[in-house]
């Protein structure tokens, strides 16, 4: 039993699966400090400093307070600037990860791209060829058959 699972464990697919984990917890890290340090700025500035996360509308006349914890802790509330914020998030990931595969792609067309590389035939192997061809041009066969041979 220990040794199915070794070989399962081991397996190329779930050693690729826990590289690709592993990277994007990383990647992760990235994306949200490219949201949060790079674009909410930005998104900022364009809309003149508003902060959607406190942003909400009261569902009780019990709810008297400006922020949005401390108005869960008096009722219910309907939380847009919250929704608002995590929909602008998600849409700049998505668009960061749409540039990024956007670009692995190009990347990967320009190798598709590239004329493969002729295998270089060992000179041994050149001469051994002119050998031959020259018996068969003696012989009356065509270049390329073996003499004697048919083929």
């Amino acid at each position: 039993m220990l040794k199915e699972f070794r070989e399962f464990a081991l397996k190329g697919n779930m050693v690729d699966l826990a590289i690709g984990i592993i990277i994007g917890a990383a990647f992760s890290g990235l994306v949200n400090s490219v949201v949060a340090d790079l674009f909410m700025p930005l998104i900022g500035l364009v809309t003149g400093g508003v902060d959607f996360t406190n942003k909400f509308v009261a569902l009780s006349g019990n709810v008297t307070a400006s922020s949005l914890a401390q108005a869960r802790e008096q009722g219910p509330v309907l939380a847009y600037g919250n929704f608002l914020t995590l929909l602008i998030n998600f849409v700049i990931v998505a668009f960061v990860l749409f540039l990024v595969v956007k670009g692995m792609n190009r990347l990967k067309r320009k190798e598709e791209a590239k004329p493969p590389e002729e295998k270089k035939v060992p000179r041994e192997e050149e001469l051994l060829e002119e050998i031959r061809d020259l018996l068969a041009a003696g012989r009356g066969a065509r270049p390329g058959q073996v003499p004697g041979t048919g083929l």
